[in-house]
């Protein structure tokens, strides 16, 4: 039986799995599109968000009523809420584990705070990549490397009041980058 936008509700109803991949072949874009917004360049779980999707239109495909809206907009709603529930899961499940890695970790043992350093390189990195180069530099020496201001202000050749304004631009520029990550 071919699967068409007519009868793709009621195959899924029937839970014919030709009807799922009708759902991904015409919907896959928008339910990407929609993940994509919702949890940015969080890639590690956009894939697993989309199979939670189809899991979920697969098995809720029963409360669907098309005298309320389309099942593109039915999807789309699902979609949304889904991505911002995993958005909310792994905003929860960093602030937890980066909470366990301060306490967990033993600031004279050399080899915890290398395990330290790689599991928060990675979002560090993600919040860094919102600066200029030279102030990704300044940050990591200053912030990672603990540099003093008056290092850097040699270091650097400038005056110690300018690395304090580049300091604070660039914390608000990771601020409002971390808020456009996780709010949009």
């Amino acid at each position: 039986m071919k699967i068409t936008e007519e009868n793709v509700v009621k195959q899924l109803t029937v839970k014919n799995e030709k009807a799922l991949f009708y759902v991904i072949d015409q919907y896959g874009g928008l339910i990407k599109a929609v993940i994509k917004k919702y949890l940015g360049n969080l890639e590690i779980i956009q894939d697993e968000c989309f199979d939670d999707v189809l899991l979920s239109v697969w098995q809720n495909i029963s409360s669907y009523d098309k005298s309320k809206n389309s099942l593109k907009n039915w999807i789309a709603a699902i979609t949304k809420y889904k991505a911002i529930d995993y958005r909310r899961q792994y905003t929860k499940f960093l602030l937890q584990h980066e909470l366990e890695d301060h306490m967990l970790v033993d600031p004279h043992n050399a080899e915890s705070k290398i395990i330290e350093e790689d599991s928060l390189s990675n979002h560090t990195q993600q919040l860094l990549s919102s600066l200029k180069k030279e102030d990704q530099l300044l940050f990591s020496q200053y912030y990672g490397e603990q540099k003093s201001i008056d290092e850097l202000a040699i270091e650097h050749g400038v005056q110690k009041s300018a690395l304090y304004n580049r300091l604070s631009r660039g914390r608000k520029k990771i601020r409002a980058a971390f808020r456009n990550r996780f709010n949009n």
